[in-house]
């Protein structure tokens, strides 16, 4: 699972029912804004670059001579601008418009990649290391949620759910899933640096697709409404935490909710090529299968979690099934050794518990139906956050526990979102009868509407 980017208020021009024949092409009979389609098919071969390096890169440091903490500090700064350029990319749409800000993106991308290709790694200098992978960390936040803010901005409302759902699957197809297959093929063939050359390749492609053949007018300009202040706007992103603490617990709940997923990036790796006999291809693949399974249980828990309940769906399929996954991710290996199918069997399960969290988008801006937005914004700053407190776990905890230390550490923080998930009662003015809102302070004006995302029509929990 992954977040959602900062929603601008919907600015379109397609709102509304659909004009006669518009419906007959085949992507738009699926779900997917025909006019957007290159943008999907980019943002899957960029995320396939980007994810590449996912369940290798920590390795590859220490194989250089990396401690293995330093690696995953590495991995932590990398997390950090990855959190702030999340945050930052739907209050930049509003100031520049999406297409802008995934240009920025891309540019920060191909710019850091080759310096760390062609510098950084070469020296294997740590400082230099921290500083050039970690401003690449602005790269695929930028032009991935950038593409989201678009996709959200000129969407017609009641195909929302829809084309954010193609998105998740078109992002989390290509980080980790398919990034992950093509570098168990290409580094027994090639090696691990000149893959991480494959993956610029391969980014460069998606990039030039989305960036030249998508003319979908919406995103070519700022989505600012005239005389807003997108600038304040990205600092009630913040202060909305303090206003609405449910919000601030939501954005925890994120933090954690995906945390072991990344902090497994980092020290999983050596587990299962050192410890349980894996090499890094067969360990590879078992990660292509866990993301595979995760992509379609997205679709699939955002369709339970409208039937059973949000809160009862991340609680059970999401917090306390990641628990016990953790563990399993760890033991099961341990016991049945270097066979496949079990580890497998093992790693589908988790990926499949981690999408149980995915009702929390749809959750989130509930608690603060007035500033949906906002609310949004600090969500996408919790999901950011989570790739850097993930291998910081790792980074602090590896030595003095070890492996098994941490999955025991991640399995005990998501039985601790359970608990935290009970708190999130959507506010009342959410299900609340329109006639019963009548007295209340109305909203700041504005000249559009504005869109909670994918799921906010759902019914009373």
């Amino acid at each position: 699972m992954r977040s959602s980017a900062h929603l601008p208020p919907v600015r379109t021009p397609v709102a509304g029912a659909p004009q006669p024949g518009r419906l007959r092409s085949l992507p738009a009979r699926m779900g997917i804004p025909p006019a957007l389609t290159w943008g999907f098919v980019g943002v899957l071969l960029f995320m396939t670059g980007d994810g590449v390096e996912t369940g290798f890169f920590s390795k590859y440091l220490a194989d250089q001579g990396m401690g293995k903490a330093d690696a995953a500090v590495v991995i932590a700064v990398y997390g950090v601008t990855v959190a702030i350029g999340a945050w930052l990319s739907g209050a930049l749409s509003d100031l520049w418009g999406p297409r802008r800000v995934m240009t920025a993106g891309f540019a920060i991308w191909l710019v850091f990649q080759v310096l760390l290709l062609t510098v950084a790694l070469p020296a294997m200098n740590y400082p230099l290391l921290l500083l050039v992978y970690g401003l690449r960390g602005f790269g695929y936040p930028l032009f991935a949620y950038g593409f989201l803010v678009w996709v959200t901005a000129a969407t017609e409302p009641r195909r929302m759910g829809t084309a954010v759902g193609w998105y998740w699957f078109a992002f989390t197809g290509g980080l980790p899933t398919l990034g992950s297959l093509v570098a168990s093929a290409t580094i027994p063939a090639i090696g691990s640096y000149r893959t991480l050359w494959c993956a610029l390749g391969l980014v460069t492609l998606g990039g030039l697709l989305a960036l030249l053949l998508v003319r979908e007018p919406t995103g070519r300009s700022p989505l600012a409404p005239h005389g807003e202040r997108p600038l304040a706007t990205l600092a009630g992103s913040v202060s909305i935490m303090r206003r609405r603490p449910r919000v601030a617990v939501g954005a925890a709940v994120r933090v954690f909710s995906t945390g072991s997923q990344f902090g497994f990036l980092v020290c999983l790796p050596f587990f299962f090529t050192e410890t349980v006999g894996f090499s890094t291809s067969g360990w590879l693949r078992l990660l292509s299968v866990m993301f595979a399974a995760n992509i379609f249980a997205n679709l699939f828990f955002g369709a339970v979690g409208d039937r059973l309940g949000w809160q009862r769906t991340m609680t059970w399929f999401g917090a306390v099934a990641c628990a016990v996954t953790c563990l399993g991710l760890y033991y099961v290996p341990v016991v049945a050794g270097p066979h496949f199918l079990p580890a497998a069997v093992a790693a589908a399960l988790y990926g499949i518990a981690l999408a149980g969290y995915v009702p929390i988008s749809a959750l989130v801006p509930a608690l603060a139906p007035r500033h949906k937005g906002q609310a949004m914004s600090a969500l996408n700053l919790g999901a950011g956050a989570s790739t850097f407190a993930g291998p910081a776990i790792v980074a602090l905890a590896l030595g003095p526990v070890g492996v098994a230390g941490i999955v025991w550490i991640f399995a005990l923080l998501h039985l601790a979102t359970a608990v935290a998930i009970r708190f999130l009662e959507p506010d009342p003015e959410f299900t609340a009868p329109a006639d019963e809102l009548a007295d209340e302070p109305p909203a700041a004006p504005a000249a559009v509407p504005e869109t909670g995302g994918a799921g906010l029509s759902a019914g009373r929990l």
